[in-house]
């Protein structure tokens, strides 16, 4: 390890000694500085997130005011990890939540801003340091990150960027210093990262990819459902975890909902990502674009059949493709993270579900129907960690956020990621 990685993990050490004896609501008010300062630089960091991604710029926009409004949501929070009495015989019990330490942070391209504050905000308020490492090319927004937290007078050491490659995780996340990770990303890494975690007895918290389930039934609004469908699908270029990709639509009224959801689908053309108008732009990477067409590929070898066509019109640009598939087909089991959708039809509300659950994944689904007791079937028995009824999942500060079976586990936002990172200290005496 670099000698400049091993400063930066003793500094974090350092600083955690005395930032966790900082008080839970001068923390508060140093996160809402930080929310000032990035709400008021909204444009420039947007621009940061475009030159490094492509993605349009309205969108990176949204993301940075999004940031701001978590933080905000965190600078006002309750304080859930006050001492908590416990009635017993004993003269004093209770429960104290002690921060860990120095934890990692291994982040995706995908939303160079949010996924890093929407780890970092809650695990720094619960009393510990951060130091991240970021995706290769995001090393701009991980330093446009920590320039924030020193505008806003966070001590130095609070949080850190550490502009280092994937091969060096396993020496950090090994070194004494640290004593969790929190990685957002593929299953792959997420597996690698947690097995390290795991042999030398350190907390992690893993949000892993999807292949969301958008389940249209027949008496949905139509139109509706048509027209955030394809918001779901193709925001981002469709590179997002809680991305609809599977559309399981009814039987009954396939010839009614699919003409509309195409005419949704084709308003998407791939253009400037800097100019404000534009709605997609192009993927993240070359390299991303030649996997998401060697998936395309593998899924009509199996049968899949071509609705609308995946036409590459640049290294890393496409005209968004949609396709027809059936049950069986092994790209299933796989997750698209681009522009290419699938559909699924079902007879029944009994088949949706099956089709719904019959993946690895368990991030989100999404189901659309205006009767109660069609709602409370798929809440009860889809396997996700989240349900959104009658709109696209999107993740919002008040509510817990993860996934199930492959799609990770552990819980960021709300009050709950409060205690991710923290131990529950038993104090019992008389």
């Amino acid at each position: 390890m670099e000698q400049s990685i091993e400063n930066k993990l003793i500094k974090a050490d350092k600083t955690f000694s005395e930032w966790k004896k900082v008080p839970f609501e001068d923390k508060q008010k140093l996160i809402a500085k930080a929310a000032e300062v990035i709400k008021a630089n909204s444009e420039k960091f947007g621009r940061i997130i475009t030159s490094e991604m492509n993605k349009p710029i309205s969108q990176s926009i949204a993301e940075i005011e999004k940031s701001a409004l978590m933080m905000n949501y965190y600078a006002d929070a309750e304080n859930i990890l006050k001492p908590e009495k416990i009635d017993s015989e004993f003269g004093y019990s209770e429960i104290h939540y002690a921060p860990k330490g120095v934890i990692l942070g291994v982040m995706p391209w995908n939303f160079p801003f949010w996924q890093v504050l929407r780890f970092a905000i809650p695990t720094i308020l619960a009393g510990n340091t951060v130091v991240l490492k970021h995706a290769s090319i995001c090393f701009g927004s991980g330093n446009a990150i920590e320039e924030i937290f020193l505008e806003a007078g966070f001590p130095e050491g609070v949080f850190q960027n550490l502009e280092v490659g994937h091969k060096v995780v396993k020496e950090i996340l090994e070194h004494k210093t640290v004593k969790g990770v929190s990685l957002t990303g593929s299953e792959k890494a997420g597996g690698e990262v947690a097995s390290i975690a795991g042999l030398n007895i350190k907390k992690s918290l893993l949000e892993l990819g999807g292949s969301d389930a958008f389940l249209v039934l027949d008496d949905a609004d139509l139109d509706e459902a048509a027209r955030v469908g394809a918001w779901a699908r193709l925001q981002n270029c469709g590179q997002s975890c809680i991305a609809a990709k599977r559309f399981i639509i009814e039987e009954k009224i396939e010839d009614v909902f699919l003409p509309k959801f195409i005419e949704e689908y084709k308003k998407f053309v791939a253009a400037d990502p800097m100019d404000k108008e534009t709605k997609l732009g192009g993927m993240a990477r070359p390299d991303l674009a030649d996997e998401l067409e060697k998936q395309f590929q593998k899924a009509l070898e199996n049968g899949a059949e071509i609705i609308i066509p995946l036409e590459r019109i640049s290294s890393n640009e496409f005209k968004p493709g949609l396709i027809r598939v059936k049950e069986g087909n092994p790209i299933l089991q796989e997750e698209f993270f681009g522009p290419l959708g699938m559909v699924m039809v079902a007879k029944n509300d009994e088949e949706a579900l099956q089709m719904a659950n019959d993946i690895p994944f368990g991030l989100s689904n999404s189901v659309w129907t205006k009767d109660i007791n069609r709602q409370l079937f798929f809440v009860e028995n889809l396997e996700s960690g989240t349900v959104s009824v009658n709109k696209m999942t999107s993740s919002d500060p008040r509510f817990p956020f993860g996934g199930t079976k492959t799609s990770g586990y552990g819980t960021e936002l709300s009050l709950l990621a409060l205690k991710e990172f923290v131990t529950a200290k038993m104090i019992v005496g008389n």
